[in-house]
């Protein structure tokens, strides 16, 4: 009886080690506030107060302002994946009025597989051999330094 309860504890642990880490990043998302904001309406003040400073302003243009927010799950010996974002963007006027919001979710996440397990380079391909003792002997050879031979400090 003693083995079986130390052994389902023991299956209860290993188990529980597998299991994903769930991390938020970013802007904390109240949807009622984030709906409070409209167009014609609000202004850079009132949008501060009401969400808060944006995740970051856009550098060209008009000053957009925008909340960043991601929920993500890390399985066990693995990268952390995103499983929801949600991107709002306050557009404003040249006054600071709010003309429009724009939400945006996991449709603009691009998954990025990387082809093989090395990156194409331009040249000739070298083996390992080759980049250990790739130098071996080009040192004072043909096209190197030359050695003087005409009078002078170093050659008689």
């Amino acid at each position: 009886m003693a083995l079986s309860i130390g052994a389902a504890l023991g299956l209860a642990v290993l188990a529980g080690g597998c299991s994903s880490i769930r991390d938020h990043r970013g802007y904390l998302v109240d949807k009622t506030l984030v709906e409070s904001v409209q167009a014609g309406i609000d202004n850079r003040l009132s949008v501060e107060r009401t969400l808060g400073r944006p995740t970051f302003v856009s550098q060209f243009g008009n000053q957009d302002w925008y909340y960043v927010s991601r929920e993500t799950k890390t399985p066990a010996f693995l990268r952390p994946r995103a499983y929801d974002q949600m991107v709002l963007r306050v557009r404003f006027d040249e006054q600071g009025n709010v003309v429009g919001v724009d939400r945006k979710g996991m449709e603009q996440v691009a998954r990025i597989d990387p082809e093989g397990d090395t990156t194409p380079t331009l040249g000739r391909e070298r083996g390992f051999l080759e980049d250990l003792f790739g130098n071996v002997g080009a040192v004072g050879g043909p096209g190197g330094a030359q050695v003087p031979t005409g009078p002078g400090p170093n050659g008689s």
